[in-house]
């Protein structure tokens, strides 16, 4: 497996405990329809969250969130509607963005960016 996907795998199971921590529960991850993925579909305060999280390890090339394009954040809208459409009874629902920098002998940085919209 490469690199990256090890750093994506830990940044999501870091991801996860945080936003357990936080008092969020957990309904999926890695949720897909067709080519479309959820890194994290969770709910909190009533709110139906759908989640990408982004992870690195060095800072050479940005911020892990500046790594989430548009692109991406229609992916994931994308995919919202068909799982609300099977999942009908959600009222209020919003997409966000957890930052995870994993720096050698440093402590792990979160950075939570809540209701990501184009």
């Amino acid at each position: 497996m490469a690199i990256h996907n090890d750093t994506g795998k830990k940044g999501e199971a870091l991801a996860i405990k945080w936003f357990e921590e936080k008092g969020f529960e957990i309904l999926h991850t890695n949720w897909r329809f067709k080519k479309l993925e959820v890194d994290i579909i969770a709910a909190y305060n009533s709110i139906l969250h759908f989640i990408e999280v982004k992870a690195v390890t060095t800072l050479k090339f940005g911020y892990p969130e500046e790594k989430v394009s548009a692109k991406k954040i229609k992916n994931i809208i994308n995919a919202s509607e068909e799982y609300l459409h099977q999942n009908p009874k959600w009222q209020r629902i919003q997409f966000d963005v957890l930052s995870v920098t994993l720096l050698k002998e440093e402590e792990v940085k979160y950075f939570f960016i809540e209701d990501v919209y184009l």
